[in-house]
């Protein structure tokens, strides 16, 4: 039975894809040219496609008032990467199956994937009742005891109960309020159910680079956001893939089960690549749809150029930012491999209990005052701008507080006089300034600055990397490295010219390859060369949050006695 292509990705279940579709009728007739970012391709009646996915291409967006679109509000058209940080507004639509939210909501492995609904009723299970109102996280879809069924968590108690609903079960599920904030990049891969709009608020507009912005001065509501779907596909007479918006005037007709999708090429994602065994390396691969991008090696990767995948593997990575207070300041993963030479630079300390974060045993904390502090305790000192102290340690002080003695946390410290030293405690509650004054001028390695200082840490570099083209950390004023995180790369080389290798990010690069049958020439990668990698504002963010989920931030600051 035939449908408009925008019909059939509304009912289509991602699961069942890829699904081979033939063109009936529209707009295309015989020999016509359809023309996407530059790829000119035929979409002959009768022709045969094999959709490989979709995905949401733009959105259409209208300014919100009490959950419609305003009568005053024009439809503005939203790039996948336009500035911003949004909070999402829970759908008031209830779903009324766990099938009917297995085929709408995105539920994956990944840190998005993870979403939460709530049902109206108790659902009653052999061992194990979910009470109404009651948060349940949806975490895969699983075929479980030869059904299909999704994999559930619900916290009660600070204790996880697991459990699985079968997409059988029926109910009224609400989606529960979601207090995370997301790029429109993440919102539209995530979190826009199939079939619905997502009404989003604005939580934070981020810097926008040459680019003007649709929304009104100083907007801060609420949008509803439409999603345009794009078709990626695979013609038999073509090595690369097809883009097709989802609202052009085709008809397709579904003819999966009596086709053979094998007489496809298969294109395969770098995610799909990580997924294999490590004993099928190394691979050569051509690649389909290459990223975009100037720098090496994304340059070099274009559609039709061959390249051999050695091996996959976790790598470790500095997230550094430029030391600048303008919104446009740069972000930077610098590799343990990076072979110039930095020297320290003043950390700026807001409170003193940050002070006894950042103080180590290797070295005494030596720093200034920026800011007055007049201690409520006579037991406590009272700072002056350009007081200098020596950090020591955090203790315990009795102070008297309403006629009554009270322990509270202080910092020890040494006050530099000009021919002495005075023994002084800070509350650690106090809130002042403090600069740090640097006596080191020794240069460091990256790897020995992450081995013997604690992050955040302020550097410069003193000696560029002369194995890097352009080494783009040398023209920075200032880095604060921020975190070493872990990620995950394939190293690959060029399979015409093996003269170097190149490690490229499995999860930041957006490139299809299939595997070619032929033999690697030769199993030993040639010299990797060192590629310090710039992230946009949004990566930046995605990286803070989600990269390294083990790493928490320190506590606040304990608050002055009242």
């Amino acid at each position: 039975m035939a449908s408009t292509l925008e019909k059939f990705i509304h009912s289509l279940d991602l699961r069942a894809l890829p699904r081979v579709l033939q063109i009936q009728s529209g707009i295309y007739c015989q020999d016509s040219v359809y023309e996407m970012f530059g790829n000119e391709c035929s979409l002959s009646t009768e022709e045969v496609i094999k959709v490989i996915g979709f995905k949401i291409n733009k959105l259409i967006a209208s300014i919100c008032e009490n959950n419609e679109v305003s009568q005053f509000s024009d439809k503005v058209e939203l790039p996948l990467n336009f500035p911003g940080l949004y909070k999402i507004v829970a759908d008031k639509t209830p779903y009324v199956s766990i099938e009917d939210i297995a085929r709408k909501v995105s539920i994956g492995p990944t840190r998005f994937g993870h979403p939460c609904f709530y049902s109206t009723k108790d659902i009653k299970l052999a061992n194990f009742t979910v009470k109404h109102d009651e948060q349940i996280t949806f975490n895969s879809v699983e075929e479980v005891h030869g059904r299909m069924a999704v994999k559930c968590v619900v916290v009660r108690n600070n204790q996880s109960h697991f459990f699985t609903l079968p997409l059988s079960q029926e109910g009224e599920f609400y989606e529960c309020e979601d207090d995370q904030i997301y790029t429109l990049k993440e919102i539209a891969e995530w979190k826009i159910p199939k079939c619905r709009n997502r009404i989003v608020k604005l939580s934070n507009t981020l810097h926008m680079r040459d680019s003007s912005n649709p929304l009104p001065e100083n907007f801060d509501g609420c949008l509803i956001l439409m999603p345009v779907y794009e078709v990626q596909a695979v013609m038999k007479s073509r090595k690369d893939i097809v883009h097709i918006l989802s609202d052009l005037d085709v008809e397709v007709k579904d003819i999966t089960d009596c086709y053979d999708t094998s007489s496809f090429l298969q294109p395969l994602s770098l995610e799909d690549i990580f997924e294999r065994t490590s004993e099928e390396f190394p691979m050569v691969a051509e690649i389909m749809e290459g990223p975009s991008g100037s720098q090496k090696p994304y340059n070099l990767l274009s559609t039709g150029k061959e390249i051999v995948i050695y091996k996959k593997y976790q790598a470790a990575r500095v997230l550094a930012s430029e030391m600048r207070s303008d919104p446009s300041k740069r972000h930077y993963l610098i590799p343990m491999s990076y072979k110039g030479k930095f020297k320290r630079r003043p950390r700026e300390f807001p409170t003193a209990y940050d002070l006894e974060i950042a103080r180590s045993e290797k070295e005494h904390l030596h720093v200034v005052a920026t800011k007055a502090f007049t201690s409520p305790h006579k037991e406590l000192f009272s700072v002056a701008v350009g007081d200098q102290f020596l950090v020591q340690q955090c203790q315990t002080s009795e102070v008297l507080y309403e006629g009554r003695k009270k322990l509270i946390d202080v910092l020890a410290c040494e006050q530099i006089l000009s021919d002495s030293y005075k023994k002084v405690l800070l509350p650690m509650y106090m809130e002042g300034g403090f600069v740090e004054v640097i006596h080191d001028k020794k240069q460091y390695y990256l790897s020995e600055i992450c081995q013997e200082f604690h992050f955040p840490f302020n550097v410069k570099v003193s000696v560029r990397d002369l194995s890097i083209e352009k080494d783009v950390l040398a023209a920075a004023p200032g880095l604060q490295f921020e975190e070493e995180i872990t990620d995950s790369y394939l190293l690959i080389s060029s399979a015409s010219s093996p003269v170097e290798s190149w490690e490229i990010p499995v999860y930041r690069l957006n490139m299809l390859v299939h595997l070619l049958s032929k033999d690697v020439q030769t199993v030993v990668p040639p010299v990797t060369r060192t590629t310090v990698e710039e992230v946009s504002e949004e990566e930046y963010y995605m990286l803070r949050r989600y990269e390294n989920p083990t790493l928490h931030p320190p506590p606040r600051p304990p608050k002055k006695p009242t």
